[in-house]
């Protein structure tokens, strides 16, 4: 509602700010942790009700919170005249602050996770602009969400699943990637320098 009524649609849904086409390699590492990472021995003792409960459930998680993050968040922050990198930073930092309320819960285990979903959110950020849109930052949010869950919580008894350790993977892998690559994630003019 707030979105519509701010007529904010097009660019919390869209985004027009591309980056280098190699960039698709950060959607693709969570496709993959995803698939390698669901724990499909444990949702098959569930029944269908389940794990289409879970499945719509981590759904809406990850629209509702790239839509707050990724799409309100970038907006504003553009709409206040942030560069490119400041956008990225802050709506990352913001994503993962909101999560330390989770010290209510947790404790102080909470901060590092904050730490890490912050990162998560710079990963968000990014298949936001190689996709183009906030749908598919959206759907691999969720699905990773999904993912996590039925890898650690989905049964009490649970024994170890080595593809759990998928998704913590992907935050070394891309992190690495990101990094050694951090220059070179702007498109480039026609002859050769980083636009914005």
């Amino acid at each position: 509602v707030i979105i519509v009524v701010l007529g904010w649609q097009k660019p919390v849904l869209r985004d027009d700010r591309p980056v280098r086409r190699w960039v698709w390699i950060v959607p693709a590492v969570f496709v993959v942790a995803i698939l390698v990472g669901i724990d499909y021995s444990s949702l098959a003792q569930k029944d269908l009700l389940f794990i289409l409960t879970l499945l719509i459930a981590t759904q809406f998680v990850g629209w509702g919170e790239e839509a707050m993050f990724r799409g309100i968040g970038v907006t504003t922050l553009r709409d206040h005249g942030l560069s490119e990198g400041k956008v990225a930073l802050w709506s990352s930092v913001i994503f993962g602050a909101v999560h330390l309320t989770n010290v209510i819960g947790h404790g102080w285990s909470a901060i590092p996770q904050a730490v890490v979903v912050s990162l998560a959110g710079y990963f968000f950020y990014l298949i936001r602009r190689v996709s183009g849109g906030n749908v598919l930052n959206s759907v691999i949010h969720g699905l990773f969400d999904f993912t996590i869950i039925t890898g650690t919580v989905i049964l009490v008894d649970q024994t170890a699943y080595v593809g759990a350790f998928a998704p913590i993977l992907v935050y070394v892998v891309l992190g690495i990637v990101l990094f050694l690559a951090r220059h070179h994630i702007e498109p480039v003019d026609t002859v050769g320098r980083r636009l914005r």
